[in-house]
């Protein structure tokens, strides 16, 4: 089951929030069942976890965010696409939804949204997982380079079958056949009168990343005062010495990996994605409380040596 919930963000943009449970459950324990917000990245929607929530719902109230300008959520033309518009959208949501406080999971975008939002709120978070995101800037020429891409998408494309095709198997970012990459993008698609277009403007996402463009975010990371869960796909954008880094960064960090998984790791390998975060989820549903900020690890814990 999966319910539809409108959110009132920052500026008052309305925000469609998705509570998934399947079936619903209640907390063995009495009360209510501890929050979870997830966070999709640029260009995703809050469908593209559902295969996490449902099973998150199992001992979870789990709600996924349409984040402003993506999926339903309002997408105001000359709106503000900052950081701080999104991490008050994130902020808004859990007040309002009763969340906090919650473990909030987030992929690439939505993950700095998520630390971002532990650092400036620390008493709506009490755990994060950051997913295939980094804290380094990126830099001018990768600005460019997704200009470009955005130009080279075929649109409209005239069928969803011609959506996964491409995006699965054509476009020239593509290493390998990677039907799930395909099913991933056919879902940020919707139909208008000339055939299939992205439900977002693509104008809207290039100022959206400017900021983890231009700037690097590793002083909020340091902020970051809860549980974290730092994990990469082993063949996705945030590489291992950086991922190190962020978790030696993090006054309570972990660290995870997931192979055979490129950037869209919970949709790229969704079994291998539940084994690596769910211990990290159960440490955090024990009330006993394994971490003691004055012994919190000042350093990433050993991994094999080797940088990507």
């Amino acid at each position: 089951m999966v319910r539809r919930i409108d959110v009132t963000g920052a500026g008052g943009l309305r925000l469609a929030a998705w509570e998934f449970a399947d079936p619903p459950k209640e907390d063995p324990q009495g009360g209510d069942l501890p929050g979870v917000l997830l966070l999709h990245g640029l260009m995703g929607r809050a469908s593209h976890w559902a295969s996490t929530a449902r099973w998150l719902s199992e001992r979870h109230r789990a709600v996924a965010l349409d984040q402003r300008g993506h999926g339903q959520s309002g997408k105001p033309a000359e709106g503000e696409y900052t950081r701080e518009a999104y991490v008050d959208d994130a902020a808004a949501a859990l007040e309002q939804l009763g969340l906090a406080p919650a473990v909030v999971i987030g992929h690439a975008m939505g993950a700095l949204t998520a630390w971002q939002l532990a650092a400036k709120r620390p008493e709506l978070v009490r755990g994060l997982i950051i997913c295939d995101m980094r804290a380094s800037a990126l830099g001018a020429a990768s600005q460019r380079e997704w200009e470009n891409w955005f130009d080279a998408w075929p649109l409209p494309f005239a069928t969803l079958a011609d959506v996964r095709k491409w995006f699965g198997e054509d476009d020239p970012w593509v290493e390998r056949r990677n039907a799930a990459r395909g099913e991933f993008y056919a879902e940020v698609m919707h139909e208008c009168p000339d055939g299939w277009r992205p439900v977002f403007s693509p104008e809207v996402m290039l100022r959206s990343r400017e900021a983890w463009v231009y700037d690097a975010h590793w002083e909020e990371l340091a902020q970051v005062r809860c549980p974290t869960l730092v994990v990469r796909g082993l063949d996705g954008e945030l590489g291992r010495a950086e991922s190190q880094e962020m978790v030696r960064v993090l006054p309570r960090g972990e660290y995870a990996e997931v192979a055979d998984a490129g950037h869209l790791v919970h949709y790229d390998q969704p079994d291998a994605w539940r084994t690596a975060i769910e211990p990290f989820l159960d440490g955090l549903l024990d009330p006993r409380d394994p971490w003691d900020l004055d012994d919190a690890p000042g350093h990433a814990p050993e991994h094999p040596e080797g940088e990507e």
